[in-house]
């Protein structure tokens, strides 16, 4: 009887704790919040690294997406023409040094008078959007709502002069940390050119290089999790800056068309701000249509064509053609974003996306490894498959 009770004891507590799913899947969330404990109980140990990190994150990132943009005509042109990597590194950057040279001569002076005089003309195009709007509102059939209009108006107007003056305030106060911020850029501008060199000459060796710190029998598992990493890397940044680019040249090109004032400089901001998933095309259109406003009517109807021209062959052509479905992601990732805009601001939107793919590649990995590997799940499938055969010959035998 005592041999009864104590293999029935060690069954149900195999039943319940070892071999359970809920059990384990608790006990590795216990654990992973006591490292989380951990780590915050000697953060102070890790306050050099995360500052040492800080320094070295910014021309390491220009590095790696300049890297992502070159690395394929350089692979390229070894394997096809057989060419030295070398040498294409060098011809790439002394073509980059002429594009850059050609945008300070050429593309900058056009730009910044642009710029110039839009910023010396935005207060009056705003009083004057804002005088518009006040005399569209005199209109008798807008009096139920011209009330709660006119006071979105006031409010918004003391919300962006409360954000210029504390903007101006914090900036003369923090010389210092303008002086840091300037020195970073600086250094970030001389160090990246040394690392993508080394990037490219040597990065196709970094893989087979981290993987020999592997155990020998998981080698060709983690060699392939890091092959998959780096393609979604690549994927996203190449798609990414692809699509900003022709993005911003369909509305350089539109808003020639239509003659629409301050043009380029518009052209080239939603360009850049298409960077940011999701929100930036639509935060790059709000002063068009205050400028189109302001213009004429006309002008802001075919400002409005020119955004639904560019979205179409956005939407339609350009992302599928360039991105495709290589991120696999699914569409309430716009969600991510939302979270991840709340905790880390402009740089959770811009990384949230690819820190996802990057988690969903390991965590996807990891899972399919310990459902391998583990009894719970062997045991379970194993069942699964018994209970379907057992299924399939007994509707056999009722045939």
């Amino acid at each position: 009887m005592d041999y009864k009770r104590n293999h029935r004891g060690g069954t149900v507590f195999k039943k319940w704790f070892l071999n359970n799913r809920f059990s384990i899947v608790l006990l590795n969330i216990l654990l992973f919040l006591l490292i989380i404990w951990v780590f915050n109980k000697i953060s102070f140990v890790l306050n050099p690294a995360w500052v040492f990190f800080s320094a070295v994150l910014p021309p390491l990132l220009l590095a790696v997406i300049q890297y992502y943009i070159m690395n394929p005509l350089v692979d390229w042109l070894e394997r096809k023409a057989r060419v030295p990597r070398v040498l294409t590194i060098v011809v790439l950057f002394l073509f980059v040094i002429v594009v850059l040279i050609w945008i300070i001569n050429i593309l900058v002076p056009i730009v910044q008078n642009q710029i110039n005089s839009l910023i010396k003309n935005w207060p009056h195009i705003w009083n004057d959007a804002v005088n518009a709007t006040q005399n569209a509102l005199n209109d008798p059939r807008l009096h139920p709502v011209r009330g709660s209009i006119k006071n979105m108006i006031d409010n918004t107007q003391k919300t962006l002069f409360k954000s210029g003056q504390s903007a101006i305030n914090t900036t003369l106060g923090n010389i210092s940390s303008a002086v840091s911020i300037i020195t970073m850029v600086v250094m970030t501008l001389i160090t990246a050119p040394f690392i993508l060199f080394f990037m490219l000459k040597d990065g196709h060796q970094l893989r087979p290089y981290i993987t020999k710190f592997a155990p020998e029998k998981w080698q060709p598992s983690f060699s392939k999790l890091l092959y998959d990493i780096n393609y979604a890397l690549a994927s996203y940044i190449r798609g990414q800056i692809t699509v900003a680019f022709w993005v911003g040249v369909m509305f350089a090109i539109g808003y020639s068309v239509v003659g629409l004032p301050y043009g380029t400089a518009l052209a080239i901001l939603a360009g850049f701000l298409n960077l940011i998933p999701s929100f930036g095309t639509p935060i790059a259109l709000i002063p068009v249509i205050v400028i189109a406003i302001m213009t004429s009517g006309s002008m802001l109807v075919k400002v409005l064509v020119v955004f639904v021209i560019e979205q179409t062959i956005e939407t339609r052509v350009l992302s599928p053609l360039v991105m495709g479905n290589k991120m696999a992601m699914h569409p309430v990732t716009i969600l991510l974003l939302i979270g991840a805009s709340s905790v880390w601001g402009l740089w959770g939107v811009i990384f949230g996306i690819p820190i996802y793919a990057i988690l969903k590649i390991i965590v996807s990995r990891v899972y399919n490894y310990y459902r391998r590997e583990s009894e719970i799940f062997s045991e379970t499938d194993a069942a699964s498959l018994t209970t379907g055969d057992a299924d399939k010959t007994t509707k056999n035998t009722a045939k």
